[in-house]
């Protein structure tokens, strides 16, 4: 393939026609590729898949990340060990293209790799890298590790996603009609092309869009103006041009304020999301408008097919004998990890994302006495597995990951796994009765975990945020914590509430269902497996990105 005058290697519909280069900084296609590290990373995966499915025009540009995220190992004790090892990929085409830009006044060279469309049946990925002999090794570095902790590295990743990836399109002769920016971290993007465009912001404005998934002030990225100018983030322009083009005197550079006052138009990944940054950003001026186009997964590679032609077959006995043997499967991943015998008659909660201290992992546990009790419960017996990877460096994330590991060791039903991937988050949803899902309200933007377990046969057990508002209708495919007044509440009284609120569905109504009323339960499970399937299926974001925010 000549990717000089590249082009997307299938003939794109009509609709999806307009050129969109897609940056992220992870993408989760599928589980060989270990370049992404959660929920934007799987979002960006299905968002790939669905454009392939679509026949889009969109290539996506990303990192090539030599030890990934991290793995996630055990200590001897089972606790969470970080390692870092070296990925080799044999499926990635090797472009020929190398080039150079400028990190920290310094020439730094890139070279580009590519996921061809058929491997994992995607749209095309273009996916750069610093590792190369001719650079030091401190540039090499630059793509080693996702999200690294040194704040330098990070700033420098920010550059390659952003210039480095817009400079790669230069090269490719693709010419987008527009660059979508997944997350802030490539705003240097709207540099390079603010230079391109003879310093005409208004050239960049047209031809940038911006989708943002933190619906908090804190979580969005912020770094030291002089430390962004001394790594040449601003190709070249000074410190006080900075400030004047994104409108804002503070010595701390906000890339998302900076996107959205540099895109045309942005948008927020659930309808509650949407409202909560609208109010979010107000306060400052010159911003985009903020639409809200709800996140999705891709049902082609996430659903368990067998269980949707036994459902349109009206097979009741079919979709049992299918879901026992998915957990069955899935239970013996569990045996295997932590010598545990799971039995797939029994109702199977689990709890599995990535670990932040938002999204409360160990909230059931809080109450020792009524945890005690449900767990040796022998007339509405439970089985419960915690899975997920915290950040490597967050330390309390990490902390309370190992303290569900030594809570696990004094029972035989209660487990906790490692490895959480792709691959194992597939097997977990299938082996979920209940996909429970506890963030503190409003903190989750879009949380989408729950629709992919929904494909597998899991019902949604969650509190009311991010995309669950615009699903759930509880007692009819799933079940929702009711609201309550969270703004005037202090944290440990909305922990208390949340805490009370799940006890009290999960004992009297979610497991004298399940044991006493199965016929009703596997009607809730087929409600979620059928409203879940074109409403939250990527294929309908994909096609509202080219309708609503590309247009």
């Amino acid at each position: 393939m000549n990717f000089t005058k590249f082009q997307v290697p299938y003939p794109a519909e009509e609709r999806y026609s307009k050129r969109v280069a897609y940056f992220s900084m992870e993408f989760a296609t599928h589980q060989p590729l270990k370049i992404y590290s959660g929920g934007l990373g799987f979002l960006a995966g299905s968002h790939l898949r669905s454009a392939y499915e679509l026949r889009q025009n969109l290539i996506g540009v990303g990192i090539l990340w030599k030890y990934g995220y991290y793995d996630q190992e055990r200590n001897q004790d089972q606790t969470l060990d970080v390692a870092w090892n070296e990925k080799q990929y044999s499926f990635l085409e090797d472009t020929g293209i190398k080039f150079q830009i400028n990190i920290h006044e310094h020439p730094v060279w890139v070279k580009a790799y590519y996921l061809n469309p058929e491997t994992f049946r995607t749209a095309p990925l273009f996916l750069l890298s610093t590792d190369l002999p001719e650079n030091d090794y401190v540039s090499q570095t630059i793509t080693h590790r996702l999200y690294d902790a040194n704040v330098a590295t990070k700033v420098a990743q920010f550059i390659l996603l952003g210039v480095g990836g817009a400079k790669l399109i230069d090269l490719l002769g693709f010419n987008p009609d527009l660059y979508h920016l997944n997350e802030a971290h490539g705003i240097s993007a709207a540099f390079y092309l603010y230079k391109k465009f003879g310093n005409n912001l208004n050239d960049v404005r047209k031809r940038l869009v911006f989708t943002t998934h933190t619906p908090e002030e804190a979580g969005n990225e912020k770094h030291d103006i002089y430390l962004c100018h001394k790594m040449s983030y601003f190709c070249g322009l000074s410190v006080e041009e900075v400030k004047a083009l994104y409108g804002d005197s503070s010595d701390q550079f906000n890339h998302s304020l900076a996107a959205l006052r540099f895109a045309r138009l942005a948008n927020g990944v659930s309808q509650l999301h949407g409202h909560v940054s609208r109010a979010m950003w107000g306060k400052y001026e010159n911003i985009c408008p903020i639409i809200s186009i709800t996140n999705a997964q891709n049902w082609r590679y996430w659903a368990d097919k067998q269980l949707y032609r036994f459902m349109e077959a009206g097979d009741d006995f079919g979709m049992d004998d299918r879901k026992k043997y998915l957990k069955k499967r899935a239970f013996d991943i569990v045996a295997d990890q932590t010598g545990k015998l799971f039995h797939p008659d029994v109702f199977t909660i689990v709890w599995a994302r990535r670990f932040a201290g938002y999204k409360r992992a160990g909230l059931i546990t809080q109450d020792e006495e009524r945890f005690e009790k449900m767990v040796h419960d022998t007339r509405y017996p439970v089985q419960i597995i915690w899975a997920g990877k915290p950040y490597p460096v967050d330390h309390p994330a990490i902390s309370e990951f190992n303290q569900l590991v030594h809570l696990s060791k004094k029972y035989k039903n209660v487990a906790v796994l490692t490895g959480y991937e792709l691959g194992l988050s597939k097997r977990l949803k299938q082996a979920a009765d209940i996909w429970l899902n506890n963030p503190r309200v409003p903190r989750e933007a879009s949380g989408t975990s729950g629709m992919t377990a929904a494909m597998n046969g899991a019902v949604n057990f969650s509190t009311n945020d991010g995309w669950i508002p615009e699903f759930i209708n509880h007692g009819h495919n799933g079940f929702v914590v009711p609201m309550a007044d969270y703004e005037h509440m202090p944290v440990h009284e909305q922990d208390q509430y949340d805490l009370d609120r799940i006890y009290d569905i999960l004992l009297k109504e979610i497991l004298p269902l399940y044991y006493e009323n199965y016929a009703t339960w596997r009607q809730v499970m087929k409600n979620g497996m059928q409203d879940v399937r074109f409403r939250f299926d990527s294929n309908r974001m994909a096609h509202e990105y080219y309708d609503l925010l590309y247009k």
